[in-house]
């Protein structure tokens, strides 16, 4: 009897030992096939978004013919790669009418600048709102948000009007100077980071003294460097690609940005689509350069903001 109660233990066993394994199995396989599905997903994402810049290089390089040939010439048999110099050289011998150092010194007097006033302004506002204590405080600052909800056609007339009546029409400043006085989202952004923070470092300051100026040049700042990384790069790439903006403020062409002046020169050159693809590649690198070196801080301060309501 004992013999045959210890025979169905072990069958009972064995038969558990047997549903395990095939359980592991197949959480490894459901696992793997998870993985790959993800990856295989992913894998098209990137290719979607990359095949527009691989296709803009490749066109950038291939000769008139290549670039209407039919089925398409995925990759040109001799690369023009003078033409990635042609439109840097607008004085050589394959003048391209494109500028580029001109535009591109024009557009860096906006979007430093601009860079810099959406950062300051934007932090000091989201101290205001994340570190002081006043009547209405959080009312304000909903107000501040419904601003992203406006469109901008709904200002720009007015704003034009205003920029008009100032002498500001025709200059910079209508594309640097409101960056002075904060961006909704970036100050919603800071404001996010900042009340991660802890509040006892602010009180220990306050104990010792410190103004709340102090407070924020040494306490504030220093932790929040991820976060100011990607409002300053958020701001630079706004401002270093904005083609409305300029367009309607800017009227002489000596002081054309390089959206612009790429839209220019298409308008000038309908059918020049190599130098036309190779100046756009050189408008587009710095902001790929940028981004590159400083993709760790900026997906460490985009995890940060986003971790507290």
């Amino acid at each position: 009897m004992s013999q045959a109660i210890d025979e169905q233990t072990l069958q009972a066993r064995a038969r558990q030992q047997a549903w395990a394994t095939s359980h592991r199995r197949r959480a490894r396989l459901l696992d793997r096939g998870s993985r790959t599905l993800t990856f295989v997903v992913v894998s098209l994402f990137a290719l979607t978004y990359v095949f527009p810049i691989y296709w803009m290089v490749t066109t950038a390089l291939k000769t008139h013919p290549e670039v209407f040939a039919i089925p398409p010439v995925w990759w040109p048999a001799n690369p023009q790669w003078h033409n990635l110099w042609d439109v840097l050289n607008p004085a050589g011998p394959n003048y391209s009418n494109f500028a580029f150092w001109s535009y591109a010194w024009h557009t860096a007097q906006i979007t430093l600048p601009a860079t810099l006033g959406t950062t300051i302004s934007s932090s000091l506002v989201a101290y205001g709102f994340s570190r002081l204590r006043w009547k209405g405080r959080d009312v304000v600052f909903y107000l501040v948000l419904a601003t992203l909800m406006i469109p901008n056609w709904v200002t720009l007339v007015p704003l034009y009007i205003l920029f008009n009546k100032i002498g500001w029409v025709n200059t910079y400043q209508p594309l640097v100077v409101p960056s002075f006085f904060g961006d909704a989202f970036s100050i919603f952004l800071l404001r996010q980071f900042f009340l991660r923070q802890p509040q006892e470092l602010v009180e220990a300051g306050r104990v010792d003294g410190a103004s709340h100026l102090r407070v924020y040049l040494q306490i504030i700042l220093p932790l929040a460097r991820p976060a100011l990384a990607v409002v300053a790069l958020f701001a630079f790439i706004n401002s270093w690609t904005d083609f409305f903006n300029p367009l309607i403020y800017l009227s002489n062409q000596d002081k054309y940005t390089l959206q612009l002046g790429l839209y220019n020169f298409f308008g000038q050159h309908m059918v020049d689509w190599p130098n036309f693809m190779a100046a756009s590649l050189w408008v587009l690198a710095p902001v790929a350069i940028l981004f590159f070196f400083t993709q760790k801080t900026f997906i460490e301060g985009i995890t940060f903001t986003g971790l507290k309501g």
